[in-house]
């Protein structure tokens, strides 16, 4: 049987690298179908992304058998459109904007659970939140990512201050995201809100976790739940961690959450991700986000403790095989993603050398650096960044338990070399 041609929006080497060394990577040829930064670095020209992605396609001399895609906007919205246009398998348009839009998120799950937090829109000129909510509060816009111009408030001028920030920003990825929108029949509410409303919502508080999964025909299934750490005292994540260490009936109702919210908003052919806090103090878990495609970065990790990367969901998905993610195939007992940070600006002048990197993985089974700063790069100018740090480096860890975990992290860290130029750009 020939291997699938299946086209990946935003391929990049390492996620090539990791669904190349699948068990079953034979069944796929992978295309890439522009690169990740023709995608989300700098302006956003959804039109003309589309375009040219439709041209190559088409200029494609063999039969096309799956488009997908493993990254936010605009992939993860551009990829069931193409996939409409060209006949594979994917999911609905609709189903992903309701995922995807913030607001019209969050009236969707209102409908069928209460483990959201309050939220209401907010306004380019008002100085103060919707009566009815309460600081802190976090505002953002209603389409994003990686937390970009995403700011967490605890009083009235903070408040004002924000929503300055985002007005100023909001249209680099709003206005793409109004054409997007224009793709579909929006409900009253949304077409009035469009794509660069702000919203705002109370903090949830807690731990947070990620639930994954895939949807199939109707059914709702769940194969992954991670925890996500913090760096102590800050919103910005120091590592993501699978499996979960939650108590098995936290999981539980994650997943139960999961499917009630993935089966009421009609969402199928795809796989999902889906942010919670939990607050092991009051029990109480909140819905932070709704992601309508599985984490790239995550794909180390089940590799590393289930033998697959949940690629193989995606891949499978798209040619209609069995989705199924194998179980504790991998050589590790856990695995996480972790992120080395700043938290102040500058300008890098030198980074860790390839041989230093060699050096570290050869010494630190299971551990993987990603260089993500560059020398001579200012870090305020790198993109995708959240609003509070800059990511240095992302480091995967294989490791047999979490204490081990830990101690390959912080030894791969002592180990890597930066020197910064502080001065104001």
């Amino acid at each position: 049987m020939p291997a699938a041609n299946i086209f990946v929006v935003g391929l990049d080497e390492p996620n090539r690298e990791v669904m190349r060394s699948m068990p079953n990577a034979d069944r796929y040829r992978l295309h890439q179908l522009l690169s990740i930064e023709e995608l989300q670095h700098g302006t956003i020209p959804i039109v003309e992304l589309i375009a040219e992605a439709e041209q190559r396609l088409t200029a494609f001399d063999g039969p096309i058998d799956g488009i997908v895609g493993f990254w936010d906007f605009p992939v993860s919205t551009m990829v069931p459109i193409l996939c409409s246009r060209f006949g594979t398998r994917g999911a609905d348009l609709t189903s992903v904007l309701k995922c995807e839009h913030k607001y019209w998120s969050r009236l969707e799950q209102q409908k069928v659970i209460d483990e959201h937090p309050r939220f209401g829109l907010v306004e380019p000129g008002d100085q103060r939140p919707p009566a009815d909510l309460r600081y802190p509060l976090w505002l953002k816009p209603v389409k994003s990512f990686s937390s970009d111009l995403a700011f967490k408030v605890d009083d009235d001028t903070e408040f004002r201050q924000a929503v300055e920030r985002i007005v100023e920003g909001i249209g680099r990825i709003g206005e793409p995201f109004d054409h997007i929108l224009g793709h579909v029949r929006l409900p009253p509410e949304i077409e009035t809100a469009g794509g660069q409303a702000i919203l705002a919502e109370e903090a949830l508080s807690g731990v947070q976790v990620a639930v994954e999964g895939y949807a199939l025909a109707g059914q709702v299934e769940i194969y992954g739940t991670l925890d996500s750490v913090d760096y102590p005292d800050s919103p910005c994540f120091l590592r993501h961690q699978y499996p979960s260490l939650l108590p098995s009936a936290v999981r539980d109702r994650l997943v139960d959450i999961s499917t009630r919210v993935i089966a009421h908003i009609g969402l199928t052919n795809a796989t999902f991700s889906i942010e919670y806090f939990y607050d092991p103090e009051t029990d109480d878990i909140g819905l932070l986000e709704i992601n309508t495609r599985h984490s790239q970065s995550h794909a180390a990790l089940f590799q590393q403790v289930d033998g697959f990367p949940n690629h193989h969901c995606m891949l499978a998905l798209a040619t209609g095989e069995d989705p199924t993610l194998p179980r504790g195939g991998g050589e590790h007992g856990i695995a996480a993603r972790c992120y080395h940070r700043r938290f102040s600006d500058g300008v890098l002048r030198r980074g860790p050398t390839q041989a230093e990197l060699d050096r570290i993985h050869q010494q630190l089974p299971g551990v993987r650096v990603y260089p993500v700063a560059k020398e001579g790069e200012r870090l305020s100018s790198l993109e995708a960044q959240d609003s509070y740090s800059f990511t240095l480096a992302e480091i995967a860890v294989g490791a047999e338990d979490e204490a081990d975990l830990i101690d390959k992290y912080e030894r791969c860290v002592a180990a890597l070399t930066y020197e910064f130029v502080d001065e104001e750009g």
